[in-house]
């Protein structure tokens, strides 16, 4: 099939577009390239997938309305993988409005195309962060997420309230996906697993925040990808309608639902780095600090909607995925 998928020089984005090409799809990517991280990290995910004759490269912002048509109407994607995005909770605080651009701006764009090419199913890439101050565990689609903590949470959220809109205007099928902290090999340099090896290794102390007393549902990219791929042939139907919203994130009016994508099985943030410490066999030096603004203390995802509707939910332990990080960081980097 052909996929369009933004934000292909991603985290997220380079490693489903591989997984697609390696299996004989075509996909067209388009990557604005933001410099929020290491740029040089950027080119080296998206040189790896140039190596393939069925990848087109377009380097744009979502923004550009008339870029998007130019790529989009001649490729005629059968999937939409929107991914891109600008993210981060903590940059939020520091510059929002690069938020509203990127993120509400951009993702309009992105259904508007859709209305234009009609494709069989859209995906958009939202984030635990939506549940904001709701502290029941786990966190089902169907819980509250009216109160988001940040402008990245606020704008994820406006996104997915634009796409339930747009798939009942226009019978767009669309999936919402909601991450749950995903990390692995090629991850990006802002999330903590990244910032705690690249700083054991320095010599350097690694800040933990809430003096360790916070835990995450982290979730194996590979794990992540599957779990997208298999959803991608999982196009919603309004006519799941009173079931579906009483067992899931479906809508009664729309072709239209939401799934959680995380593990299920949260870790603390102190096993984090002793499983880091284990994998690169030194000791960190850790500076305990208080709770960031914007931060919550627990994420862990139900799981339920995910298995029931693709037979498969993520597994990998955080051992071995912190191992695979680890052995990528040391190679990428000589470290």
């Amino acid at each position: 099939m052909r996929y369009l998928i933004t934000g292909t020089a991603g985290f997220i984005g380079f490693h489903l577009a591989k997984r697609l090409l390696e299996e004989g799809h075509e996909v067209a990517g388009v990557d604005g390239m933001t410099p929020y991280y290491d740029i040089n990290l950027k080119k080296d995910r998206h040189a790896k997938l140039e190596r393939f004759a069925s990848f087109q490269a377009h380097y744009f912002m979502l923004e550009d309305w008339e870029g998007l048509v130019h790529v989009a109407k001649p490729f005629r994607p059968d999937v939409v993988v929107h991914l891109a995005a600008q993210a981060g909770v903590r940059y939020s605080l520091e510059n929002p409005r690069a938020y509203i651009q990127a993120n509400i701006v951009g993702s309009f764009n992105i259904m508007e195309l859709c209305r234009e090419v009609k494709p069989r199913h859209l995906l958009i890439a939202s984030t635990s962060s939506v549940y904001g101050m709701n502290t029941s565990s786990p966190l089902r689609e169907t819980s509250s997420s009216d109160y988001p903590l940040t402008t990245y949470a606020a704008t994820k959220k406006s996104v997915e309230t634009l796409a339930h809109c747009n798939a009942h205007l226009w019978g767009i099928p669309t999936t919402i996906l909601r991450f749950f902290s995903v990390y692995g090999p090629w991850g990006r340099p802002d999330m903590a697993l990244f910032r705690f090896v690249q700083n054991i290794l320095a010599g350097q102390p690694i800040d933990i925040y809430n003096r360790g007393q916070m835990q995450r549902d982290f979730t194996y990219v590979d794990d992540v990808i599957e779990a997208v791929v298999r959803l991608a042939d999982c196009v919603p139907d309004k006519s799941e309608g009173e079931e579906g919203m009483a067992s899931g994130g479906w809508s009664k009016v729309a072709p239209y639902r939401v799934v959680n994508v995380g593990s299920a099985r949260p870790v603390g943030l102190l096993d984090l780095v002793e499983e880091i410490e284990r994998a690169l066999g030194v000791q960190a030096r850790r500076n305990y600090m208080d709770m960031q603004l914007g931060d919550v203390v627990r994420t862990e995802a139900a799981a339920e909607l995910l298995e029931r509707l693709i037979g498969y939910r993520p597994s990998t332990p955080m051992s071995k995925g912190v191992r695979e990080f680890v052995a990528w960081y040391r190679s990428y980097y000589q470290a």
